[in-house]
């Protein structure tokens, strides 16, 4: 039965998807809107976490198919991408390695959903043994995806993976949250300084070697 705040809404299956460990859980559950709502789908082993955000063209709900650590047993079973409409693929910058694996999740998520728009996230930005360089971050520019720099500790860029989606979905990139989302106090300080997002990096083409 639908909450009343998803009365009314556009509804998108998002998937989440990235190696172990990298945050996506902690990313999502950052979000609360009142009661913090989980549905778990038994036949493919995800956990659904619904979303709401409101905007200027009406409220959007993201139901967010978390992978419930499946991806520790070496890929998901299609159902979980089956009709998936944007998705989200996570790493983790202190770890080399789950960047290298953004490519085999791009490949699976294309294989059964070809045409979506996807955000690549490199999380844990605020921790200061950052591994990855932003100009050796570019697979997103040859896979025609959105690239944050975020951090699910600190809410550090948050709202924005799901701002770039909603606007992609609703096809206008006037949309606008017309209030902040609800989320948890951070647990840490983000540095002062710290990038609105990797463009402001002259990001190289090619791969570097700094991987």
């Amino acid at each position: 039965m639908a909450t009343n705040q998803q009365q009314n809404a556009a509804e998108f299956k998002l998937i989440l998807v990235g190696d172990g460990g990298v945050g996506k859980t902690t990313f999502v559950k950052r979000h609360l809107t009142g009661e913090f709502e989980k549905r778990y789908e038994a036949t493919i082993g995800a956990t659904v976490h619904p979303l709401d955000f409101s905007t200027n063209l009406g409220r959007i709900v993201f139901n967010v198919w978390d992978t419930a650590g499946q991806e520790k047993f070496g890929g998901l079973r299609d159902g979980y991408y089956i009709n998936g409409q944007c998705a989200i693929i996570m790493f983790d910058l202190t770890s080399r390695i789950t960047y290298r694996n953004v490519p085999n999740w791009h490949r699976d998520l294309i294989r059964v959903c070809e045409h979506i728009p996807m955000v690549l996230c490199g999380n844990k930005a605020d921790l200061k043994d950052r591994k990855l360089k932003a100009r050796s971050i570019t697979f997103h520019r040859k896979t025609n995806m959105q690239y944050y720099d975020i951090s699910a500790r600190s809410n550090y860029n948050f709202e924005k993976p799901f701002l770039w989606l909603a606007r992609k979905l609703a096809g206008d990139d006037n949309l606008q949250f017309v209030c902040a989302p609800a989320v948890e106090p951070p647990d840490v300080v983000m540095p002062l300084q710290m990038p609105e997002d990797s463009e402001l990096f002259a990001l190289p083409d090619d791969d570097d070697d700094d991987l």
